[in-house]
């Protein structure tokens, strides 16, 4: 797909709205006069490399009033120094991905791979979590597999 300068960075003020790749096809109909695919959406994100936000995590299962009271997992305790996020589209090359962020604010994004490998990447460059925080990383991180098994 060929767009111009000015058309790409209108794809990029949407995606920092938080438009997802459906609304951002509708949008380059009603305003481009462009009849774009969802895949050719995806791909022109892709290589503009924009990373579209993750919607709001709904509320866990366990917590609806018909179910009986479960304790939470360990990623919602309010003694947990960690939240953990697992993202709505999966990262290229993972099997599983999402977010954390840690006791001390920093940020991270999370995956693991075909192979089973965790890995981590900080949003801060150089940033290692303390040992406390990648424990309760580990345990939010079963917790929620878990959940999802």
């Amino acid at each position: 797909m060929n767009l111009d300068d000015s058309q790409k960075k209108q794809v990029a003020a949407w995606i920092a709205e938080g438009l997802k790749i459906g609304d951002i096809q509708k949008r380059m109909e009603t305003q481009w006069a462009l009849r774009p695919t969802y895949l050719e959406v995806r791909l022109l994100v892709d290589d503009l490399k924009l990373i579209p936000k993750d919607p709001p995590a709904p509320p866990p299962p366990h917590q609806a009033a018909a179910k009986p009271a479960e304790p939470a997992p360990p990623s919602d305790l309010p003694a947990s120094r960690v939240r953990l996020t697992v993202d709505q589209i999966t990262r290229a090359g993972a099997m599983i991905s999402g977010k954390v962020k840690f006791s001390d604010g920093k940020s991270a994004d999370w995956y693991l791979d075909q192979m089973g490998r965790l890995g981590l990447a900080p949003a801060e460059k150089g940033y290692k979590p303390s040992a406390a925080d990648l424990q309760d990383f580990q345990t939010a991180l079963q917790s929620e597999l878990e959940h999802m098994a």
